[in-house]
């Protein structure tokens, strides 16, 4: 039976699978099990921000694995104090709570924003405002903060508790602030939505809508964290303190992590057994999590920002595309005429990895691409768009 056959007799059939079986990378490049090798624009969505088996990760994860691969939270490990040192000394977090995950980052802050309203202000003040194409994970709770009805089906009934309001209208945003409300919640370039950036002044109104009512300002950073937009956070660019932010797949560099950042109102919110996780803080994982912030100074952060309006600039060019929306090598390409996914496909064939987002094509380089790879890429992109 061939790997494919396998992967169907075995695998629950969740994924739609593009035909590809990787089996190695570096940098930017994969190759696949039939020799043939490809560029990367999508870092396993958005994970691989260091790329492909950069050699300065593997070295901190191997040594790591090879002294302790895990302890569990009750006791104490260098890595993961590491870590949370440099999360909290780099943005406004004053601590942070290490999960496995988006999800369950978004859990906790979602937890931390309930818990937060409940000892300050008693029951009956717990509604989480989110936004209208927003998307915050797969568990049921984060399903429910999803503002897309595609996502609320099969699972019913779910998390109650969340009211959503169309980007960019403030005036829906306010109204939705009636009292009962303790969190905003905002991904401020929506990715799975379409790569959607927020408008600066749609956020600012978010930021001093919680300052007035004492509503804990939620950002989720999934996607945008840790440099992919060319900040450290993506609430840098829009000149915000959020209370609570989610961090997860670019941090790990690879490896499962999701990362809680608690601001000053929320930092003692969690007490002892208030919330927990078995793998949250594991020593390799945070090993691999220090490479990529100890890696992601100004100069890489700023060739982000550069490679980001290079990548925009060439791809305005080329044939069907319409526009290109994002923050940094977070992008999203609008086509005319051209069906997202089958051009995905038809990339991938002619040895380009890009995702989609809806409608639209998606990139999400490796941080650290080279622009040799970069041409490399937009070199198919184009010839698959021409076609």
């Amino acid at each position: 039976m061939g790997f494919k056959e396998l992967d169907q007799k075995y695998i629950a059939h969740s994924y739609a699978r593009f035909d590809l079986e990787a089996v190695s990378g570096k940098g930017a490049v994969c190759t696949g099990a039939d020799g043939k090798t490809y560029i990367d624009f999508s870092t396993g969505i958005g994970v691989d921000s260091l790329g492909f088996c950069d050699d300065g990760w593997v070295k901190a994860v191997c040594t790591q694995a090879g002294k302790l691969q895990h302890i569990s939270n009750l006791y104490y490990s260098e890595p993961m104090v590491r870590l949370a040192e440099t999360l909290c000394t780099r943005t406004f977090a004053k601590k942070v709570f290490f999960a496995n995950s988006g999800a369950e980052a978004n859990e906790g802050i979602l937890k931390a924003a309930r818990k937060y309203s409940h000892d300050k202000y008693g029951k009956g003040r717990h509604t989480i405002i989110a936004l209208e194409n927003g998307f915050h994970g797969r568990t049921v709770t984060t399903l429910s903060a999803t503002g897309q009805d595609i996502f609320h089906q099969y699972y019913d009934p779910f998390t109650e508790g969340f009211r959503f309001v169309r980007a960019g209208d403030v005036e829906a945003l306010r109204a939705a602030a009636d009292g009962t409300a303790c969190g905003i919640l905002l991904e401020l370039v929506q990715g799975e939505g379409g790569v959607v950036p927020l408008s600066q002044e749609f956020v600012s109104a978010a930021a001093q809508l919680c300052a007035e009512q004492d509503i804990l300002l939620m950002i989720d950073e999934v996607q945008t964290g840790v440099g992919r937009t060319g900040k450290l956070l993506c609430s840098e660019h829009y000149g915000i303190t959020p209370d609570l932010t989610s961090l997860a797949k670019g941090l790990g560099g690879g490896l499962p992590i999701g990362a809680v950042l608690l601001g000053e109102k929320c930092e003692s919110v969690f007490g002892c057994g208030d919330h927990g996780t078995t793998f949250g803080g594991n020593p390799v994982v945070c090993a691999g999590a220090n490479e990529v912030l100890r890696r992601l100074d100004q100069t890489l952060l700023d060739e982000v920002s550069e490679k980001g309006a290079y990548l925009t600039r060439r791809v305005l060019e080329m044939p069907h595309v319409v526009s290109v929306e994002g923050k940094g090598m977070m992008l999203g390409i609008t086509l005319d005429g051209l069906e997202s996914r089958p051009t995905a496909a038809e990339c991938l064939r002619h040895g380009l990895i890009i995702l989609t987002a809806k409608a639209k094509l998606r990139m999400l380089p490796p941080l650290t691409i080279s622009y040799a790879e970069i041409d490399r890429g937009l070199e198919i992109l184009n010839e698959v768009l021409g076609q």
